[in-house]
């Protein structure tokens, strides 16, 4: 009987995680209940010994609560929260509207560059996009822009610090993975780039073919254009010296990730007190956001990592490969399979949750892919990392449950409905998906750029 039951373990704590993931219940909860139950099971079955079920605590502890490397994740939203209670960011937004107004869809090329300096200089996926929607749509909308254009382009800026680092979602990546952060910033700065420049082509073809979906505004009065040029600098100079801060530390071999980390909350925290706008108040507010997100994350990483440590006691990683290996397509196929995953799991669930569930299931599964000369085998956990990110840039705008939807919508409010934003992402998410397909197709794309700085 226990030899029955040791080979289905597996498949079948596989198939609970799916199934209990759409039940509504806690994840973190969830994936503690699923490690109990399994974790019994295992032992009984002689599948894992009670001296490895005692050692848990020891892997949680030392593998997540005692790590370092995500020192750099509450100082990175600390940062980005920072950076929004003082109005840096805000600055920012405003100037380039006034800058780029008379140029054909300006206003969207407007708010895909700030998404784009946002996302180097905080990472906060939820503030940005509100910020982005409260201070653009009305503007945009005013102007006779369509609103799905517009829904579609805040929804995407504010998302794209998801992948440009300092992404937290990468700390977290990274040390599930167990590889270099810097190299992994390194890795997801040009691809990140890309996508922010696959936007901009989108929106300036469309504006070209489509007039009426962007129209020009009218030009600047002598009085507007008087002092932007000294408004553009004070507004540019502070995030732009935030992201030097942050990259340049890390680029230049002067700082580890979770050292830049620090660096950047210095910056920041220099920078509002340089703009008279960081107080009592706001330092409280940035602090409690940044411990509220932390523990949520915290949780769900525990939750996580008892979760992937019984499920290879129980031979989960041979289950996935020998699953996929069954399909028709070979090594190609599993890797497909696993996108389309992270895909479909992308319409239901935050990038928290499938980052912190899938990736310790398919981390073991990678190095033992073969794509003839596709990738040199070294590197293959970089550039795999990199398309997950790549992939996760779509659970923000996918619906039902896209949360830069949410985020959009709440803070739109009556401006927009939800079928107008549906209908605005559905554009930047094929775009998110064609520059996916390029970097399976070519990973020089995520990996040149380390090659080149990190020898």
């Amino acid at each position: 009987m226990a030899e029955i039951v040791s080979a289905f373990l597996p498949g079948a704590m596989f198939l609970s995680l799916v199934v209990l993931l759409f039940s509504g219940a806690p994840v973190a909860i969830m994936l503690m209940g699923i490690s109990l139950v399994f974790g019994l099971l295992a032992i009984w079955t002689g599948d894992m010994r009670l001296v490895q079920a005692t050692l848990l605590p020891n892997r949680i502890f030392s593998g997540t609560i005692d790590n370092a490397v995500l020192v750099a994740a509450p100082m990175f939203i600390f940062m980005g929260l920072v950076m929004e209670k003082t109005r840096i960011a805000e600055d920012l937004l405003l100037t380039l509207q006034r800058l780029m107004r008379i140029i054909p869809g300006g206003l969207a090329l407007a708010v895909i560059l700030m998404g784009t300096i946002l996302a180097a200089a905080t990472g906060i996926i939820g503030a940005s996009v509100v910020m982005l929607t409260m201070l653009a749509i009305p503007t945009m909308l005013e102007r006779g822009y369509d609103k799905g254009l517009s829904a579609g382009t805040v929804a995407s800026a504010g998302t794209l610090g998801i992948l440009i680092p300092p992404s937290v979602m990468l700390v977290f990546m990274g040390d599930l993975l167990s590889i270099s952060l810097g190299r992994l910033f390194v890795a997801a700065l040009l691809p990140g780039l890309l996508l922010a420049g696959c936007y901009v082509i989108y929106i300036v073809v469309r504006s070209f073919l489509q007039p009426s979906v962007a129209p020009k505004a009218a030009p600047l009065s002598d009085d507007e254009r008087r002092g932007l040029w000294l408004e553009t600098i004070k507004s540019v100079l502070a995030p732009l010296l935030m992201i030097i801060a942050v990259l340049g530390s890390i680029l230049g071999g002067v700082a580890t990730p979770t050292e830049a980390s620090g660096v950047g909350v210095a910056a920041a925290l220099l920078l509002g007190l340089l703009r008279g706008r960081l107080n009592r108040t706001t330092l409280r507010e940035s602090m409690d956001g940044a411990v509220t997100s932390l523990g949520m994350l915290f949780f769900i990483f525990v939750g996580a990592t008892a979760f992937s440590y019984i499920f290879r006691k129980v031979g989960g990683e041979h289950f996935i490969v020998e699953t996929a290996r069954a399909l028709p397509f070979g090594d190609w196929g599993l890797l497909i399979s696993m996108m389309a995953m992270i895909f479909v799991m992308g319409f239901f669930f935050d990038w928290i949750e499938i980052t912190l569930i899938m990736l310790p299931i398919f981390a073991p599964v990678v190095p033992l892919m073969h794509l003839g000369n596709h990738i040199d085998s070294s590197q293959m956990i970089y550039w795999f990392a990199i398309l997950v990110s790549l992939n996760l840039q779509t659970s923000f705008l996918t619906p039902p449950f896209g949360f830069a939807l949410f985020y959009l919508k709440g803070a739109a409010g009556d401006m927009l409905t939800m079928r107008e934003i549906y209908r605005g992402i559905v554009p930047f998410v094929l775009v998110q998906l064609v520059l996916l397909g390029l970097v399976i197709a070519f990973p020089e794309i995520a990996l040149w750029l380390p090659n080149q700085v990190m020898q």
